[in-house]
């Protein structure tokens, strides 16, 4: 167990490390925005919760997963507000830190690649007490999954078994999944159920 001291030097280095974060504009010239990267850590958080990239809204508040999607997401994981903007207890890095920008029919861009080769590799060591990470969307999936990852999100998502639990993948809770979620409801009657298990033995001190 980190003793208070270890835990308070380590948590001056994330601070610090959060602070370069939030500075960060290399990708300034090709977004459509203020770069705004949106992060949240503590050296004490238990569950990692890895999307994709801020939308609109969260890009214009700053708080991850301030939006329909992200209430459906707290639904799934049986989390209130409270618990879920815990950052002592939760730490939420997406793939992109900062809103990238829609394409010509509407959608979100997929998350810059930047942000997780420059930032991931000195961030997560910086989080040791990690028991659960879920996976929200294909691009944190195949980064955390890597090579173990499936063909396809549907088929990831499918054998969950084979990464919990110390991964729980999930399809992103956009709804524009909503069809998805209708034909596959062995989503909500299996792995929800243990989704929420598995966050509550996670954020157990």
């Amino acid at each position: 167990m980190a003793m208070p001291h270890d835990i308070d030097t380590s948590q001056q280095a994330l601070e610090r490390l959060l602070n370069q974060i939030r500075a960060c504009r290399c990708c300034a010239r090709v977004l459509p925005f203020e770069p705004r990267p949106v992060v949240r850590a503590r050296v004490t958080a238990r569950l990692l919760i890895v999307g994709q990239a801020p939308g609109t809204r969260v890009h214009e508040t700053g708080i991850p997963w301030n939006d329909p999607s992200g209430d459906r997401l707290r639904l799934w994981l049986g989390l209130d507000r409270d618990t879920f903007y815990d950052d002592a207890r939760i730490a939420i890095i997406p793939m992109g830190l900062c809103y990238p920008g829609r394409t010509p029919r509407g959608g979100d861009l997929p998350p810059r690649p930047e942000c997780a080769s420059l930032w991931l590799p000195k961030l997560l060591p910086l989080l040791p007490q990690i028991k659960l990470t879920v996976l929200a969307g294909t691009y944190a999936q195949r980064a955390y999954l890597g090579n173990k990852a499936k063909s396809t999100l549907m088929k990831t998502v499918w054998d969950w078994r084979e990464y919990a639990p110390e991964y729980v993948p999930l399809p992103h809770p956009s709804f524009r999944n909503n069809r998805w979620l209708r034909d596959n409801p062995w989503f909500e009657a299996e792995l929800l159920p243990m989704l929420c298990e598995h966050v509550q033995h996670a954020l157990r001190p």
